[in-house]
């Protein structure tokens, strides 16, 4: 029969983490745990002095301080696999869990489940070609080397990326290995894990690259094992159920959950509300029961996205939440970019977001594409226009800050009066670009004053009236009276315009001048 040997990674709750331990192996299996050496060593001391009579639990002989993102995680998991391994030869498998995860199965079922298979349970989607990424960084997190933390160390993070990128370094993937991707929750046999120690020991260049991948807990496991295992014994799935929201998130699960939890074809689920303790004592008493017959409907992730889809476009549940609310909130600042070369917009919020770490979205109210799902509301720009103030609160929370970036078209100045009028704080910055005769021209053809075969003499008579309009729409801004109004020029040096980009977005000096000073800024 089956034994497992639980991978415990943990950073809180002491008594949880006792109650959880005492619970995995009271049906005869064991568990390894690692406490983030982050964590209160007063609350490993009671961890270890509680457990310390339970011949079925060990510990990670090193405690890692783990950071999201970092190979920290993986080095944390390493070091509770050897432990595993040293002190429970008789473990067959060796199953992830963190301290937020909770059986949905009885002992006796995921005991009877490994056992009909010969099999590794681990996702491995390959990197490249699949879409397990959704946002952000893809090959970015293989081809350039991440030395800090993207949560707690932006600006480090962000400024090592582009130093990288500029100068083109770049790396290779180890040539005999196909980069894969996958969740991090994965269950293995014995055999597998001591295979991949034993390729981690003779390839240091592998383990050299994944040090310095960006969250390698999702590719290191993920990449080795179908490089030394037959894929014909691999399922490549997990077996504990998650669920992520559309903001990126996991699902949390409370009380009313048990049902739709035990129906699901997993053995554990994660992650379970700390507020929930009529859900936790149910799958506590579960654990332990024996000959329980479970009816697997596995509708769980359809039944989500099909009750929250249609209840965020109001045709579910309650009417649409952006029609009843109408300021951004007192405690946020709208930065607002204004620029009517949109490529010069463009890059400087991209430098921003890089370099100062601030959340910055382009021309929204001009352009399709380019949010995330919001329930329907950033469909089409027709809606987001008359959603404005809602759009704007749902990227605030979105992107989980008080300050956003918006780049505008000069010709907005109904939105940008309408956000000024806001409780929240708001700037405003223009940038003066110089507009070129050729500009001018192929600006008159791209909204339709002016074609291919429009006659010169036509658009000689043409351009003075378009750089009058222009002008015009920079007259109304500083006629308007925004409580902060500042300009950056084309005409002026980085250092000139490093003062009114470090007031705006409220940066150092030194940084505002970094990203003023960046060489292709006013290229067209």
């Amino acid at each position: 029969m089956a034994k497992i040997a639980f991978i415990l990674l943990t950073h809180k709750d002491p008594d949880g983490i006792i109650a959880q331990a005492e619970r995995l192996t009271s049906a005869g299996d064991f568990v390894a745990i690692h406490f983030d050496a982050r964590a209160s060593r007063d609350d490993y001391a009671r961890i270890r002095a509680a457990l310390a009579t339970n011949p079925a639990v060990t510990f990670a002989r090193r405690r890692h301080k783990c950071g999201w993102g970092e190979w920290s995680l993986v080095a944390a998991t390493l070091s509770a696999v050897e432990a595993a391994l040293e002190a429970f030869p008789q473990a067959t498998h060796l199953y992830m869990l963190s301290g937020d995860c909770m059986q949905i199965k009885t002992a006796e079922y995921a005991h009877r489940f490994l056992d009909a298979e010969d099999a590794d349970y681990i996702e491995c989607f390959d990197f490249y070609a699949s879409d397990w990424i959704k946002t952000g960084f893809k090959e970015e997190r293989l081809a350039y080397r991440h030395w800090f933390n993207e949560r707690t160390q932006k600006t480090l993070f962000y400024t090592s990326f582009e130093w990288q990128r500029r100068l083109g370094l770049t790396r290779r993937v180890p040539a005999d290995l196909q980069m894969m991707i996958g969740s991090q929750w994965w269950c293995l046999r014995r055999s597998t894990i001591a295979a991949v120690l034993d390729f981690a020991a003779r390839r240091r260049d592998v383990m050299r690259f994944f040090r310095t991948t960006w969250i390698p807990d999702e590719t290191f496991f993920q990449t080795i094992v179908p490089h030394l295992v037959p894929e014909a014994e691999i399922r490549r799935r997990t077996l504990t159920f998650l669920m992520f929201t559309d903001y990126g998130m996991p699902v949390t699960f409370y009380n009313d959950h048990y049902d739709l939890l035990v129906s699901q074809d997993y053995l554990f689920a994660r992650k379970i509300s700390a507020d929930a303790l009529t859900l936790k004592a149910q799958l506590s008493a579960l654990w332990e029961q024996r000959d329980v017959s479970f009816t697997v409907s596995n509708e769980g992730r359809a039944l989500f996205s099909f009750l929250t889809g249609r209840g965020r476009e109001g045709r579910r549940f309650a009417p649409r939440f952006w029609e009843r609310e109408s300021s951004l909130g007192r405690d946020r600042t709208l930065l607002l970019v204004v620029c009517k070369k949109w490529h010069v917009a463009k890059r400087l919020v991209e430098q921003v977001r890089q370099q100062a770490g601030v959340a910055a979205v382009e021309y929204i109210f001009n352009e399709d594409g380019g949010l995330p799902d919001l329930g329907g509301i950033e469909r089409s720009v027709e809606k987001r226009n008359r959603h404005r103030r809602a759009l704007l609160r749902m990227l605030f929370d979105y992107h989980q800050t008080d300050r956003l970036v918006l780049c505008l078209d000069p010709a907005a100045i109904d939105l940008m009066r309408d956000f000024a009028t806001d409780k929240c704080t708001v700037r405003l910055l223009e940038i003066e670009c110089a507009f070129s005769d050729a500009y001018l021209i192929g600006h008159a053809r791209r909204v339709g004053l002016a074609g291919d075969s429009t006659p010169p003499e036509v658009l000689d008579r043409l351009l003075p009236t378009i750089r009058n309009d222009l002008r015009h729409e920079s007259d109304q801004m500083r006629d308007a009276g925004f409580p902060v109004f500042l300009r950056m020029r084309q005409c002026d040096s980085p250092e000139e315009n490093a003062v009114p980009l470090a007031a705006f977005l409220g940066i150092a000096p030194d940084l505002a001048h970094r990203i003023a000073a960046t060489d292709y800024l006013f290229v067209d």
